[in-house]
């Protein structure tokens, strides 16, 4: 990659293949939640996760370019990390650390989105710019939404 625009499209192929990749393991992530809210929480994520394909699917489109992903080594050490969690954890500290691995998976996501929507912008792609920021935006209030269930109560238990 040696412009912005390669760099901006491959990073495109990579949230996009974590995001696909996202749809496999927050089923077991639910399946593992101990605390009604925690799942309720990653079930919602998974619905977003799925509408965040479709809308990268319309930046894709936007761009002129096929939707495709290009392998995410983060988003496969991230889900590793979880189920490991899995294996490891039990009771409440299995719930706190799938609250924690949620998270890191919303800071991944908050980060990519957080470039691609600036670097659509410098590229002048208004279209990506819009649909990247809306994405973002959903983003960091599921964020705010795992932030609320560790402060309000799974890390505490």
């Amino acid at each position: 990659m040696k412009t912005l625009a390669e760099l901006f499209e491959h990073t495109l192929q990579d949230v996009y293949y974590a995001e696909n990749a996202l749809t496999k393991a927050l089923p077991k992530v639910a399946k593992a939640a101990g605390d009604a809210k925690l799942k309720q929480a990653v079930e919602d994520h998974l619905k977003q996760t799925r509408g965040h394909i479709q809308t990268l699917k319309k930046v894709f489109a936007s761009l002129n370019v096929p939707a495709k992903g290009e392998k995410c080594d983060a988003i496969e050490g991230l889900i590793k990390e979880t189920d490991g969690i899995i294996k490891e954890a039990s009771g409440k500290a299995l719930n706190a650390g799938l609250l924690a691995a949620a998270q890191s998976v919303e800071h991944y996501e908050i980060s990519r989105y957080g470039s691609l929507r600036e670097w659509a912008k410098v590229l002048g792609h208004d279209e990506a710019h819009k649909l990247l920021s809306k994405i973002l935006d959903e983003e960091k209030a599921a964020n705010s939404k795992l932030t609320d269930l560790a402060v309000g109560g799974i890390n505490k238990k």
